[in-house]
């Protein structure tokens, strides 16, 4: 049997919601043993975050929880009491690492800050992830997607001027921050064999996205003088097209930043030759000028002639002509992409609360050490039992003794 690449690492993950837990995941679904640690009777807040199967809450059944953390054990612990604290500690001891994305405050009322537990093993390495790091003015302040959103620079760009502020849909910051950070476990994971000890990863949300998204707002500005602002399903700052235009059922993407990409998607338009409303017109020499003054127009000639066709037609269309042009999918286009069922990207996962659903598969393939989905989700507190009797030697009875006093 092939072992993964993380096979033997151990994680302890203190963690709530999306950024740290998909974190943990992406370890745990290269083989890694991740120790679940959520807060008895209520567990981590994506329990309560849909989507549910028939639209049915349950804490045991939302989609988000249940994506995020396969492979992983589940336990619940108080941390905040004095024996949930200790037991807390005794997992520290044997682990590789701590992934966690709670406020740096609360982390050092705990005790569980990186300078005390480097104390109590100090070849651990403790990702933290959270809005605005760990250093600086803003670590303590509490904050929504949008507010990051907004300082890191993507709302700047997102939806059309003069309507409410917009972030990116489905979390993506969240999403962004945990693979950031599970990349800065590897480096650190290898700075660990030469030096032997650990180290302190810290996460700014903000960073990431001010880095991984709009980053190139600034150089674009910085270089060119570019100022990109909201423009709605057009791209600002561009030439044209790059905008979001109708088919016959449904939007396809339009990008053509080289000369001959939009030449040859004209000819195809004007059945080999460049049609004669756009030729004759002496407006259209400069496309940069064309995608500020005259878009409206150029759409008015291209949106007939692609309402003629499908997604699927006006996508085979571009592909025999390698233009880069693509479909705008939903949530059924994706499941059924062909390019996907032949990967295959999509896998059912068996869960006893769910039965067998469809998640998510692979972000990407190691040949010699492969990801995969060994088992579900964990019930709340589901490997109590194997984590405080078989590993920690405490009896049954002191088990349910901690239950019954809310230690667990």
């Amino acid at each position: 049997m092939t072992e993964e690449i993380f096979t033997g690492l151990k994680v302890v993950e203190l963690a709530n919601l999306i950024s740290a837990p998909y974190c943990a995941g992406l370890l745990a679904n290269l083989g890694a043993e991740v120790i679940k640690v959520e807060k008895p009777k209520m567990g981590d807040d994506s329990r309560r975050c849909g989507p549910f199967p028939n639209d049915i809450p349950h804490p045991e059944r939302s989609g988000l929880f249940l994506c995020l953390n396969t492979n992983k054990l589940g336990i619940t612990l108080n941390v905040q009491s004095p024996r949930g604290y200790e037991i807390m500690l005794e997992l520290i001891k044997e682990a590789d690492m701590l992934v966690e994305n709670n406020p740096p405050r609360l982390m050092a009322q705990l005790k569980l800050d990186y300078d005390t537990l480097k104390e109590v093993n100090p070849r651990l390495i403790v990702a933290s992830i959270t809005p605005f790091g760990q250093t600086g003015p803003y670590r303590e302040f509490k904050t929504e997607a949008i507010n990051i959103s907004g300082m890191g620079g993507l709302s700047l760009t997102v939806g059309e001027s003069g309507r409410t502020p917009l972030t990116a849909p489905l979390s993506l910051g969240h999403y962004q921050a945990g693979g950031m950070a599970a990349t800065a476990t590897i480096i650190a994971l290898i700075a660990r064999d030469k030096t032997g000890r650990g180290q302190h990863i810290d996460v700014s949300e903000l960073d990431t996205w001010a880095a991984a998204v709009t980053g190139q707002l600034v150089s674009a500005y910085v270089f060119k003088g570019m100022k990109k602002t909201r423009s709605g399903y057009r791209t600002s700052g561009s030439v044209y097209p790059t905008e979001i235009l109708p088919v016959k059922d449904g939007y396809v993407w339009l990008i053509a930043i080289q000369g001959f990409q939009w030449k040859r998607f004209l000819e195809i338009m004007g059945d080999g030759k460049i049609p004669d409303w756009y030729a004759n017109d002496p407006r259209f020499q400069d496309r940069r000028e064309m995608a500020i003054h005259w878009a409206d127009e150029l759409d008015s000639h291209i949106v007939p002639w692609l309402k003629k066709l499908t997604k699927e037609e006006f996508f085979t269309i571009a592909r025999e002509n390698h233009l880069p042009f693509t479909p705008v999918q939903n949530i059924a286009d994706v499941l059924n992409d062909p390019h996907f069922k032949e990967r295959p990207f999509f896998i059912d996962v068996e869960h006893p609360e769910t039965g067998v659903l469809r998640y998510p598969g692979p972000p990407f393939r190691l040949s010699k050490t492969p990801w995969k989905i060994r088992n579900p989700a964990p019930l709340l507190g589901q490997h109590n039992e194997e984590i405080f009797c078989d590993r920690l030697r405490f009896t049954k009875k002191e088990l349910e003794r901690f239950q019954l006093d809310g230690v667990v």
